[in-house]
């Protein structure tokens, strides 16, 4: 039963709304940035940034520094999974993160 209620705890924090629309974003980008999840989402860098906060401390994403940018990853399996499944059935997504991704790059 601890396993279930650490699913759970990892479900919860993964079920609001803009959690969900960010694990999308990191999901569909091989390396996404705090201002590429702010502009896709419209939404401001200290919201994205208190919501990623509680998916780093859950341990459901990870950063890393790549010159001048934070970029991050979902670093837990079940939730790639879930993620993946959820991007795959929601087009709206998948098109503006490409549209945002390809208008930040050269």
């Amino acid at each position: 039963m601890a396993k279930i209620d650490e699913l759970a705890a990892i479900m919860k924090a993964c079920g609001h709304p803009l959690r969900l629309k960010i694990l999308c974003a990191i999901q569909m980008g091989e390396e996404t940035c705090v201002s590429e999840l702010w502009n896709c989402l419209d939404q401001s860098q200290p919201v994205v940034s208190q919501h990623l906060a509680v998916l780093k401390r859950r341990g459901i994403v990870k950063s890393e520094v790549q010159g001048n940018k934070r970029v991050y990853r979902i670093c837990d399996p079940f939730v790639r999974t879930i993620v993946s499944a959820m991007v795959d059935s929601v087009d709206e997504v998948k098109q503006k993160i490409r549209s945002i991704q390809y208008k930040d790059r050269p």
